[in-house]
């Protein structure tokens, strides 16, 4: 007979007169005393930040709650025009486009840097590192995570401002070193601006943090859900999904293949 695997979860649980929460009481220790970016780090970690790791981590989650009308927003306003009766369909619609392009790409970051440092290459010099990895997506012809913008150039407002929190908390370590080198080499080699961006600041950032690489497209899927709840109450005050179809509609229509 197959012994089956004990069903356990130290998440949460309830009885007729406690909730517990990660081990903490959520009445008496947790409401009113930790805020949302508190209770996520408690969720994922396991244990409440401090106060250190609480202002780089909420730092993190603010940076990418809004980017304005990108095709997550797009899509949650479309998806709310047709099925205004379910809010929540629309906020995962948005969060679906939380990939690569938008919002998403501290992943691919944190992977980058995370696994650099596996193994021999700890005792590498970082613009040693550096090169090897960029060298390697260059001949791959593969675009290299956390570096470039198409509109913030010659610098990303949000980077400078993303490490100097974490350099102040202490979290300014290999992680976010090793991709200052990274960007170095890239602008070098490849003869362009390619300064660091929001999302790879976040990726090395939520490196220096020990969240592992597989759980920082979650952080941002945390971050957006918040911004595309905003969009929504912004459409119920001043649509414009039903423009943005009608006039595609419109348009496609006139430029259609004879």
């Amino acid at each position: 007979m197959k012994t089956r695997k004990p069903l356990k979860s130290a998440m949460g649980w309830s009885t007729r007169d406690r909730i517990t929460v990660r081990g903490h009481d959520l009445p008496s220790e947790l409401l009113g005393k930790v805020d949302l970016g508190g209770m996520a780090f408690l969720e994922i970690r396991g244990r409440l930040p401090d106060a250190r790791e609480a202002e780089t981590f909420n730092a993190v989650l603010i940076t990418l709650v809004e980017h304005g009308m990108t095709p997550q927003a797009i899509a949650a306003r479309l998806v709310n025009l047709a099925a205004p009766e379910a809010l929540q369909a629309a906020v995962a619609a948005g969060l679906c486009g939380v990939g690569s392009v938008f919002a998403g790409g501290s992943e691919q970051t944190a992977k980058m840097l995370q696994t650099a440092f596996d193994g021999p290459s700890d005792a590498t010099p970082l613009p040693e590192l550096a090169a090897r990895i960029v060298d390697a997506f260059v001949a791959q012809r593969q675009p290299i995570p956390g570096i470039g913008h198409p509109l913030h150039k010659p610098i990303d407002p949000r980077t400078p401002v993303l490490f100097a929190i974490a350099e102040r908390n202490g979290f300014r370590g290999r992680h976010i070193a090793l991709l200052e080198q990274i960007s170095d080499r890239a602008a070098s080699r490849l003869q362009r601006e390619l300064p660091i961006n929001a999302t790879g600041a976040i990726g090395a950032i939520l490196s220096e943090l020990d969240f592992p690489w597989r759980i920082c497209r979650g952080i941002a899927v945390i971050s957006r859900a918040v911004g595309l709840v905003g969009h929504l109450a912004e459409e119920m005050r001043n649509p414009v999904a039903r423009e943005i179809w009608e006039r595609a509609e419109e348009e496609v229509f006139e430029t259609r293949d004879p």
